[in-house]
């Protein structure tokens, strides 16, 4: 085998790789040094990710595209099962009512504000496709809560869906940059309204309290787990139960996408169904991932299995480079020539939608965490513009040692979502098959919000419906 530079198959990978690991610890660099940008917010993978993208457009840097949203469609699930198999801490198990009230009504007000921002993005494109813009892809305002609210991988996933299988022109990089903008929204938007409400009170603690806190908060090891070293490392176990339960997404993803050569009845269904499953994997990966945890646990309950094997520190170790490994090279892949056409509605969607997901969440917050609406309100709006870690970023500014349930209920309600948000995905194939299946999603979208947002209210509702009904007829 030629173990020269000659054989580019060989190094290509590791050469990106390099790249990739030399950006982000220039942008790690750039944050620590820079006061605004540490003042900011904003993640390091964020900040090295536009330092690459400049570095690929200039042509100073050969990052490779495909090799880009690779990590970006990969590295999401990889974070996600890794999420799914880590047990469920002490910190994070219900013990109260009001906790176990408060992590559903996350989940419930975190599709709500998927719909919402659904709402505005079709909106939006209909009002420009009406006007000044008649040949514009109007289903992809969908993707808005794809980046918004979910993250790099699944705008990436949905607009590359949409460009390869309905013909929208730059809907991968649309994709991706809106789930860009979506971040900036949080990171940056986050630090000017938290300057805004907290310009009197601290709101960083210094590097000794915040390792003091990830101390308490996560434990490197727990009773009964294999130990660190021994036949085989702890943490290559955490990598091969990973890519064990990834290997199984794939061929469960598969199998499914085999059923539509098999039964005819699902022939018609192929081109909106199976671009989605593939696209989603994420959701079958996570799935499979707890599925498996309630299996391991299980077989330790019935004393076949005497030792724990996941490791909560490990996996969160392994879920955390993949989301920041996800978003540098989204925002890296982007390409701003596929853009020129798109920077109207871009703008439009993202500015509106991140106004009225900022108006929304502050307004629902005070109802939903009367207790501690502050924290509440910062975690759910970082999430719901960025990613799970940008609310974990925000929360930090404001409950550094999580006294509060905020984080609590980003961990259930984010799983609740899975099961609520279920219709979303069904959305996403059925927007662009036709201007009249838009406007039923539309509307879907908003009964559905409509519904889910009474849910959230019920308790300020019901007296009134009481006070109704014991008012005597006169």
């Amino acid at each position: 085998m030629n173990f020269t530079a000659s054989n580019t198959a060989l190094w290509h990978i590791i050469i990106q790789l390099g790249l990739l690991g030399l950006v982000m610890l220039l942008g790690n660099l750039l944050r620590r040094k820079i006061k605004p940008l540490r003042l900011s917010l904003l993640p390091t993978a964020v900040i090295g990710g536009f330092v690459a993208l400049f570095l690929r457009h200039m042509g100073w840097f050969p990052f490779d595209k495909i090799f880009l949203e690779s990590m970006t469609y990969h590295m999401t699930a990889i974070g996600f099962i890794a999420l799914g198999l880590r047990a469920p801490a002490r910190s994070e198990r219900i013990h109260t009512k009001e906790a176990a009230r408060d992590g559903v009504n996350s989940g419930a007000f975190i599709v709500s504000n998927y719909l919402i921002q659904g709402i505005i993005g079709i909106s939006v494109m209909l009002l420009l496709s009406a006007t000044f813009m008649p040949n514009l892809f109007t289903a992809a305002g969908l993707i808005l809560p794809m980046g918004f609210g979910q993250g790099p991988g699944q705008a990436y996933n949905v607009g590359n869906t949409y460009e390869t299988a309905y013909g929208f022109a730059g809907g991968a990089s649309f994709g991706l940059a809106i789930a860009t903008m979506g971040m900036l929204w949080a990171s940056v938007g986050g630090f000017i309204y938290l300057n805004i409400i907290l310009r009197k009170k601290k709101t960083a603690v210094n590097n000794d309290e915040l390792l003091r806190i990830d101390r308490v908060q996560e434990p490197v090891a727990d009773q009964g787990e294999i130990p660190l070293t021994e036949a085989v490392d702890k943490f290559t176990i955490q990598i091969a139960l990973v890519l064990l339960v990834y290997l199984a997404t794939y061929a469960v993803a598969l199998g499914i996408t085999r059923l539509f050569d098999v039964v005819p009845a699902l022939a018609g269904l192929r081109q909106s169904i199976v671009p989605l499953i593939w696209g989603f994997n994420f959701l079958i990966g996570s799935s499979l991932a707890l599925g498996f945890r309630g299996a391991l646990a299980g077989l330790r309950r019935v004393k076949l299995m005497k030792r724990k094997y996941t490791n909560n520190y490990m996996l969160n170790r392994i879920s955390g480079s993949a989301f920041d490994i996800m978003i540098f090279a989204s925002i890296c892949a982007i390409e701003v020539d596929d853009l020129r056409n798109l920077w109207i509605p871009f703008l439009l969607v993202t500015t509106v939608g991140g106004i009225i997901t900022l108006l929304y969440i502050k307004s629902m917050a005070r109802i939903l965490y009367p207790h501690y609406y502050l924290e509440g309100m910062l975690a759910m709006y970082g999430m719901m513009t960025g990613t799970v870690s940008t609310g974990i970023l925000l929360l930090r500014e404001v409950d550094p040692a999580f006294r509060t349930p905020a984080s609590n209920n980003l961990v259930v309600g984010s799983s609740m979502a899975i099961v609520l948000g279920f219709p979303m995905l069904l959305m996403v194939g059925l927007a662009p098959q036709s201007p009249g299946m838009l406007v039923t999603t539309l509307v879907i979208c908003a009964v559905y919000a409509a519904m889910l947002n009474l849910f959230l209210l019920r308790s300020r509702l019901s007296p009134l419906f009481r006070k109704k009904r014991d008012t005597p007829d006169t």
